[in-house]
């Protein structure tokens, strides 16, 4: 797969994270899905999150985005703790995500989508005014209409902005998820497997649009995604996290992690201390 460039963009200096996760620990029972899991997201930067089914890559999400509470350990939004904070607040702070399965209202357009979060983070009392009439809310408003347009543009959707989402391919439907994200114009970005079940020429699309996205876009906003394609992670991302039965047990730059003799047996199922031939794969 080709993306671009994975060096690193520039970052202000002694700008801090914008997401941090911090020593977190949850336990469902019995079993420990977290143990003492600690991550950084750079500013304007993309982090890989990989590790094998049931590493705890979900319940990360989960914690990070405020749909669970951690049992042990903290995450900051920004330089603030949100860690009790709901994820309606977070939101407003500034995160945003996807989930496996694109969640889209089946009754609207590709635009009206964008045009909703737009104003669900700028203009909720008018949102909530005109809640009954969503097509009446479609009034002009300068600024909303350049963001909305200028994201329909940088995603390639400008020709199918006034199509029913209904009528969309799962390709079409992930990269409509990710803009409805954006429009809220947030700090931090988690991505739930993008993409998944997308084929070859989908993936490379979509992983090239989020790449100039933070590299390039007028957003300052970073990425954290979590993705089976290791290939496509070591390809487009900054740093990677590897997760494995709830610990972090390798991160750094790609070249680092595709070393990892860890990874090789996280995945490859040797001794960490055999020699492993091959890329990581996944």
């Amino acid at each position: 797969m080709t993306v671009e460039s994975t060096t690193t963009p520039t970052v202000p200096s002694g700008t801090a994270p914008v997401l941090v996760a911090e020593g977190v620990t949850k336990r469902f029972g019995g079993l420990v899905a977290l143990s003492d899991v600690s991550l950084e997201v750079p500013h304007r930067s993309i982090v890989g999150l990989v590790g094998p089914n049931g590493a705890g890559k979900s319940t990360l999400f989960a914690v990070l985005s405020g749909l669970l509470r951690p049992d042990k350990g903290a995450v900051e939004l920004g330089g603030v703790d949100v860690t009790g904070h709901s994820p309606q607040k977070r939101a407003r702070r500034g995160l945003a995500r996807t989930f496996q399965q694109p969640e889209l209202f089946l009754s609207l357009n590709v635009r009206e989508h964008l045009v909703l979060a737009h104003r669900m983070r700028y203009e909720r009392n008018r949102l909530w005014r005109d809640m009954f009439d969503v097509r009446a809310t479609i009034r002009k408003n300068a600024d909303e209409d350049a963001h909305v347009d200028g994201l329909l543009k940088q995603l390639g959707l400008t020709s199918i902005a006034h199509t029913s989402v209904a009528s969309l391919p799962l390709g079409t439907s992930r990269l409509v998820e990710v803009g409805r994200a954006l429009a809220s114009s947030p700090s931090v970005l988690l991505l739930d497997e993008p993409l998944s079940g997308l084929d070859a020429r989908e993936s490379e699309q979509l992983a090239g649009i989020l790449s100039k996205i933070v590299r390039q876009g007028d957003q300052d906003v970073s990425l954290l995604f979590v993705e089976h394609d290791v290939a496509t992670v070591l390809a487009l991302s900054d740093t990677i996290y590897v997760l494995d039965f709830g610990e972090v047990i390798a991160s750094g730059l790609p070249d680092e992690i595709r070393a990892s003799e860890a990874v090789k047996a996280a995945y490859l199922g040797v001794p960490a201390t055999d020699e492993a031939e091959g890329e990581v794969s996944s």
